[in-house]
C-alpha cells in the first residue's frame, strides 16, 4: 500500500513558509531594536511589533507605495530608510504637505536623525511601531 503522508506534509510545509514570507513581507515584522535613538521609550534589545499596513500598501522592492491610505502623524514611531539606507526607527514630529516627515529620536544627545538628513520621504516608511515588547 503506497501512502501519500510524505507529499502531503511537504505541501503543507511549504504553503506554511510561503504564508510566513507574505506576511512578513506585506503585513507585519518583528525588529530587535539596536542603538540609544530612542531611549527611555525603547532600549536596545527591545522587540517591535511593526504594522506593515499602516500608511499603505508598499512594494519593498520598488521603494514605493502601490496604494497608500494615510501618512504619519505628529507622534508615530516609525521604521523607514534613511537617505543612507539604513533601517531606523524614530518619532515623527512634524508632517509636511508634500508627503514628508520630519523624524527625531527621543533620545537627541545620541539620536542620528532629521536634524541631520533632513526630511524623511513618505515612501521611505517601511512601517509604524505597534508593539513594544
Amino acid at each position: 500500500m503506497k501512502t501519500d503522508a510524505p507529499v502531503k506534509i511537504g505541501r503543507i510545509v511549504l504553503f506554511a513558509f510561503l504564508a510566513a514570507l507574505i506576511m512578513k513581507v506585506f503585513l507585519f515584522d518583528f525588529v530587535i531594536a539596536d542603538g540609544r535613538s530612542m531611549v527611555p521609550a525603547i532600549s536596545p534589545g527591545t522587540v517591535l511589533v511593526i504594522n506593515r499596513l499602516a500608511y499603505g500598501i508598499r512594494l519593498p522592492w520598488a521603494g514605493e507605495y502601490l496604494f497608500r491610505w494615510s501618512l504619519p502623524k505628529t507622534g508615530d514611531i516609525v521604521i523607514f530608510l534613511t537617505p543612507q539606507g539604513q533601517t531606523a526607527v524614530k518619532r515623527c514630529v512634524t508632517v509636511t504637505g508634500t508627503a514628508e516627515f520630519f523624524a527625531l529620536g527621543d533620545n537627541s544627545l545620541e539620536s542620528y536623525d532629521s536634524r541631520s538628513y533632513g526630511p524623511v520621504p513618505a515612501d521611505s516608511v517601511i512601517g509604524k511601531v505597534m508593539g513594544i515588547k
